[in-house]
């Protein structure tokens, strides 16, 4: 029989366990991707546990509790701390969200939590997201139309309330990372969220390019590596519905198509 084995550098090694705070009678435990790639060790799992009678209650809280007060070489990223900046996204008890909207009493036992999935990553928890970028800015998520007017452009409230679940994202790339398609085709497919900015835009009254926006994502790779799994769906921590606009724009595409 063929054996098959994986690359050295691929297997997950058991890491350090950090040990319990004296005296604490309220803890949780904690179990942390960790890799760096200047030490030329493999990835690993690092043990943490957390006094939560001196933590605030939200996942992200634990992360920064952990690296101002136990390992300061824990790397992650955060921001707003509000769920609007998108940065702390990570794949936390299985599911892509947002640490800082995560509660850890959502969670049952061990807390383990890794990078967002099928990415490079940089950093512990920190993911390349230099591609995810790159496809946002392609599909021009700016205004255009033309000369500036005298006025500004007025939008009746029906017009503006199009724009309702689709100018909300943060691009925190929880939904494109958890889409098999885009595992796959990250270099081809755009994914999730670049295409609900796409239809965003489209559905903008004021934009005069949407012909030209449907053109570009009209592509059996761009749009049409969407299955419809509805993981991007369910991902979102802003409750947006992805899947629901890629199938708008593919109605659009072919509406043009058959015109």
């Amino acid at each position: 029989m063929v054996e098959f084995a994986l690359p050295k550098n691929s297997v997950i090694a058991e890491g350090k366990t950090w040990p319990r705070p004296e005296g604490a009678t309220n803890l949780r435990e904690l179990r942390i991707y960790r890799w760096n790639p200047d030490d030329g060790a493999n990835p690993r799992i690092d043990t943490y546990f957390v006094d939560m009678d001196n933590c605030g209650p939200m996942v992200l809280d634990a992360i920064i509790f952990i690296k101002n007060t136990i390992d300061p070489t824990l790397t992650f990223r955060r921001s707003c701390r509000e769920g609007i900046c998108g940065s702390c996204s990570m794949n936390i008890d299985g599911t892509n969200t947002l640490a800082c909207t995560k509660g850890m009493d959502e969670i049952e036992g061990v807390i383990k939590i890794y990078p967002l999935p099928h990415m490079a990553v940089v950093k512990d928890l920190v993911p390349d997201l230099t591609i995810f970028y790159e496809q946002h800015a392609a599909i021009e998520p700016w205004l255009q139309a033309g000369a500036a007017p005298e006025k500004e452009r007025l939008q009746t409230p029906q017009q503006r309330a199009k724009l309702d679940g689709l100018y909300e994202c943060i691009l925190c790339a929880c939904c494109s990372t958890s889409c098999p398609s885009y595992w796959w085709n990250a270099d081809r497919y755009l994914g999730p969220a670049a295409l609900l900015q796409a239809y965003r835009w489209v559905q903008d009254s004021r934009d005069e390019a949407a012909p030209a926006r449907i053109d570009y994502v009209d592509d059996v790779f761009r749009l049409y590596r969407c299955h419809t799994i509805m993981n991007c769906t369910k991902a979102c921590p802003k409750h947006l519905e992805p899947a629901k606009a890629i199938a708008e724009l593919k109605n659009l595409a072919i509406a043009r198509m058959e015109g």
